[in-house]
C-alpha cells in the first residue's frame, strides 16, 4: 500500500519517538482534536504529542487507509503502554503539513 509521504513521516516519527520530527509535520496553526483534548497551534500540539509519546506508542498494524485530495483517513491497531488499542483519525493537509487532525482510540 502506498502511503502519503506526510502520513509515512508521521508513522516513522511516532515509531522512533522523535518529537521534533513529529512536530515538523504540523503547520504552525495546526489544530489537533481528540475526545479529551483540543490542541490549537504548534505549542499546544507539542505538549499533546509530548504526553502521547510517554505512552510508548507502537504501530502494530495499519488496518484501513484512504486518502482523497488533501484528506487522509486511517484506522490502526496500536499499542499504548503495551496495551493494544484500536486507533482512528483524519489528517487534513495544507502546503504539505498537517493543518487539522482528529485522533481517537476505541475503548
Amino acid at each position: 500500500m502506498r502511503l502519503h509521504p506526510v502520513f509515512q513521516r508521521q508513522i516513522d516519527s511516532i515509531v522512533r519517538g522523535d518529537l521534533d520530527a513529529l512536530l515538523d509535520n504540523y503547520a504552525p496553526d495546526a489544530t489537533l482534536v481528540r475526545f479529551d483534548l483540543v490542541a490549537q497551534g504548534i505549542d499546544e500540539v507539542r505538549e499533546m504529542m509530548r504526553g502521547y509519546l510517554t505512552t510508548n506508542p507502537e504501530v502494530v498494524e495499519l488496518t484501513s487507509y484512504a486518502e482523497g485530495g488533501d484528506t487522509i483517513f486511517y484506522r490502526a491497531t496500536m499499542k499504548l503502554n503495551g496495551q493494544p488499542r484500536d486507533a482512528f483519525g483524519t489528517l487534513v493537509l495544507r502546503d504539505g503539513k498537517i493543518w487539522r487532525q482528529t485522533a481517537g482510540f476505541a475503548a
